[in-house]
C-alpha cells in the first residue's frame, strides 16, 4: 500500500471477477430470464427489484436507482472507500493487489502497513492494561469515574492510560516502528520524546476496527488539553472521524449521525445509550468526514456550542456539506444552549430530551439562508442584491437535482428576482437525461444507440470498419456519444464492467449508469441491426435538420456555390430514400 494501484490490475481485476458470484456471496440471488434478482441490500422493498446482469457485470435497482460494477456494490455493501473495495474485491478471488512505487522524498520508508496495524492493536491492548492495574491507571480510572465514564462503555471504546515513564514501549516495539506510527516525535534538537504520557488514552479506530491513531487527555486543567496522533500511514485526521467503528457495531444502518467535537462527547452521550455520535479530530469538518458518513447514514447533525467559536465552525461545516448534498441527503445544525456542550445537556434533559432537541434542530436550508440574511436589508434593492451575491456561490456547489432547483427557489423568493438564472446562475436540471431521451414511450434513436454501444463496446470496430460519418451528427448529447466511442476505441475495455469504471468520479458518471442500465430487449443475434438502424435513424435527423437551415438560408439570403451543392445532394439523398 505504498503507491497507487495500476489501472490495469483494476481493468484485470473486473474481467477476472463474476459479479453474480460476488453479490450472490452477499445477497442470495435467483435467476429470472437472463439477470439475477433479488430484494435490495439498500432499501426496504417487499418484491424483488434488485438485477444483476451477468453479461454486463452490472447491477441496478429499479426501486432505489443505484448501480454500477462489482467495486461499485463493494464500496455501497460493505461501506468502503475505493481502494478498500478493490482490495476486497482482489481478496475475494485470492489474489495480491499490487502497487506503483511512490518517491516520498525521504520522509517515510516503504512500510509494511499490516505490522504496523498489528503494532497499533498491540499498543492499545497496552494502554488498556496500564488503565486496569497500574498505580498512575488508577488516578485516570477514577478520574473516568468522576466523568460518569462506566466499565462497560470504557471497554467497548477500548479507553486507556498512558504512563508518564514511556521507554518500555521502546523496549517492546522499537523507536523506529513507534515514530512510524506517531507515537513518538523527534524534538528540533533530535531528541525522543513520547507524544502521550500521563494521559487518558482514546484509540481512535477506522470502520474496520483497526487502530489507525490515539487521542489522549490530560487529567487535570493543564495544556494542552487533548492531544492527537499526527499524520502517519495510518492517520489522516481530514478524513477520519472518532466513534464511527463503535456506531457501526451498535447501529449498522444508522438513521443519523451527530457530529459533536470532542472525544467525551461521543463517551458520555453512549453513556446514555445515545451511539450515534462521532467527533472529528482536533480539525473543521471536512467534506472528506461528510462524504464518508453520508455512506452511513442520510441525515447528518452538526453539534456545536451556541458561541461565536461554535457558530462559526458551524459555518465552515455547513460549506463543506453543500458539494455533498444530493436529493435524499439531508444536513441539520443543532447549536447547543450558552454553557453547555453535548454531555452537560444530556445530562440535564435525559437522551429523549436530547434527541428532541435534534429533531426540531434547524435544517441546513433554514439554518444557510437565516445566516446568509443576517444583518441584511431585505427591503432594500441593495440588500436584495447582497443576498444574491453571498447566497449564489454556495448554491452552484449543490449537485443538480430537486433540492437545488428549490434553494434556487428560495432564493428567488427572498430576493425578488424572478430567475437567478439570468444573472448567470445555473439553475437545476431537475432531469439530467432529458437531452437524450423522449418523456414517453420508447426511448429516442440517440439514448438507444448510446446505451446499445454501452452495453456492447464491440460496436464500436463495426464502427470503424463501416467507415460511418459521425461528424454529421446533430442531436442534444452528441458530444458524449462521440466521447464514449472515442474512449472505447481508445482503451478497449474488455466488458461493461471495465467501461463503466473509466467514468467513475466524471460528471457524465451518472448518464452512463443510466444507459447502463436501460433495458432494450433486444437479442444478441440483433444488437448490430438495432445499433446501425437507430444510427441511420439520426443521421436522417440531422440531414433533414441541415437541408431546413440551408432552404431557409437560401431564401433569405442566397447560398454559397458549396452551400447550393450541398442542397443539391441533401435533396437526391431525400428522394432517393422516399422511393
Amino acid at each position: 500500500m505504498s503507491g497507487k494501484i495500476p489501472r490495469e490490475f483494476i481493468d484485470d481485476l473486473l474481467v477476472r471477477v463474476d459479479i453474480v458470484d460476488l453479490i450472490d456471496s452477499h445477497v442470495p440471488l435467483k435467476k429470472t430470464g437472463a439477470n439475477y434478482v433479488a430484494r435490495c441490500p439498500f432499501h426496504t422493498e417487499k418484491s424483488p427489484s434488485f438485477s444483476v446482469n451477468r453479461n454486463k457485470q452490472f447491477f441496478h435497482c429499479f426501486g432505489c436507482g443505484v448501480s454500477g460494477n462489482a467495486i461499485s456494490f463493494l464500496m455501497n455493501y460493505s461501506h468502503l472507500d475505493f481502494v478498500e473495495a478493490v482490495e476486497d474485491l482482489a481478496a475475494f478471488i485470492g489474489i495480491d493487489v499490487p502497487r506503483e512505487s511512490v518517491d516520498y522524498s525521504g520522509q517515510q520508508k516503504a512500510a509494511d502497513l499490516s505490522s504496523l496495524y498489528k503494532v497499533m492493536e498491540q499498543v492499545a491492548v497496552f494502554y488498556v492494561e496500564q488503565l486496569r492495574t497500574s498505580s498512575e491507571g488508577r488516578q485516570a480510572a477514577e478520574y473516568l469515574k468522576y466523568r460518569g465514564v462506566s466499565t462497560g462503555i470504557a471497554r467497548d471504546y477500548m479507553l486507556g492510560y498512558a504512563p508518564k515513564k514511556w521507554q518500555v514501549l521502546i523496549d517492546q516495539f522499537g523507536e523506529q516502528t513507534l515514530l512510524d506510527v506517531g507515537l513518538l516525535g523527534k524534538s528540533d534538537a533530535g531528541e525522543t520524546y513520547a507524544r502521550f504520557r500521563g494521559r487518558v488514552i482514546f484509540p481512535i479506530r477506522d470502520k474496520r476496527g483497526r487502530t489507525i491513531g490515539f487521542g489522549g487527555r490530560v487529567l487535570d486543567d493543564s495544556l494542552p488539553k487533548y492531544l492527537n496522533s499526527p499524520e502517519t500511514p495510518l492517520f489522516h485526521k481530514g478524513r477520519e472521524v472518532y466513534g464511527l467503528y463503535e456506531l457501526l457495531q451498535k447501529q449498522p444502518k444508522p438513521q443519523r449521525i451527530l457530529i459533536v467535537e470532542g472525544y467525551m462527547d461521543v463517551v458520555a452521550l453512549a453513556e446514555f445509550g445515545f451511539y450515534s455520535a462521532v467527533a472529528t479530530l482536533g480539525t473543521a469538518t471536512s467534506q472528506a468526514h461528510i462524504d464518508l458518513l453520508f455512506r452511513f447514514a442520510s441525515e447528518l447533525v452538526f453539534c456545536f456550542d451556541g458561541d461565536s467559536a461554535g457558530q462559526k465552525a458551524a459555518d465552515r461545516a455547513m460549506e463543506q456539506a453543500f458539494s455533498s448534498l444530493r436529493d435524499g441527503r439531508q444536513v441539520r445544525v443543532m447549536l447547543l444552549p450558552k454553557n453547555h456542550d453535548p454531555d452537560s445537556l444530556v445530562r440535564e434533559i435525559g437522551v429523549d430530551g436530547f434527541v428532541k432537541s435534534i429533531e426540531s434542530s434547524e435544517t441546513l436550508s433554514d439554518y444557510f439562508f437565516r445566516s446568509v440574511a443576517k444583518d441584511l436589508n431585505l427591503t432594500e434593492m441593495e440588500g436584495r442584491a447582497q443576498l444574491v451575491n453571498t447566497a449564489k456561490p454556495f448554491l452552484e456547489k449543490l449537485p443538480e437535482g430537486v433540492f437545488k432547483g428549490m434553494m434556487y427557489a428560495r432564493l428567488e423568493e427572498m430576493s425578488r428576482v424572478a430567475s437567478i438564472n439570468l444573472l448567470g446562475g445555473a439553475k437545476a436540471n431537475l432531469a439530467p437525461n432529458r437531452k437524450i431521451t423522449r418523456a414517453t414511450g420508447r426511448p429516442s434513436p440517440a439514448r438507444v444507440a448510446m446505451a446499445l454501444l454501452l452495453q456492447n463496446p464491440r460496436l464500436a470496430g463495426v464502427v470503424e470498419q463501416k467507415e460511418i460519418d459521425l461528424t454529421r451528427l446533430e442531436f442534444p448529447g452528441v458530444e458524449l456519444f462521440k466521447a464514449l466511442l472515442e474512449t472505447i476505441q481508445d482503451k478497449k475495455p474488455a466488458n461493461v464492467a471495465v467501461l463503466l469504471e473509466l467514468y467513475r468520479g466524471t460528471v457524465e458518471e451518472k448518464t452512463i449508469k443510466a444507459l447502463a442500465s436501460l433495458e432494450l430487449l433486444v437479442p444478441d443475434e440483433g444488437v448490430e441491426a438495432e445499433f446501425f438502424g437507430a444510427v441511420e435513424s439520426l443521421l436522417v435527423q440531422a440531414r433533414e435538420a441541415e437541408l431546413d437551415r440551408l432552404e431557409a438560408k437560401a431564401k433569405n439570403e442566397g447560398l454559397h456555390p458549396q452551400e447550393k451543392e450541398r442542397w443539391l445532394s441533401l435533396l437526391t439523398i431525400k428522394r432517393c430514400s422516399t422511393k
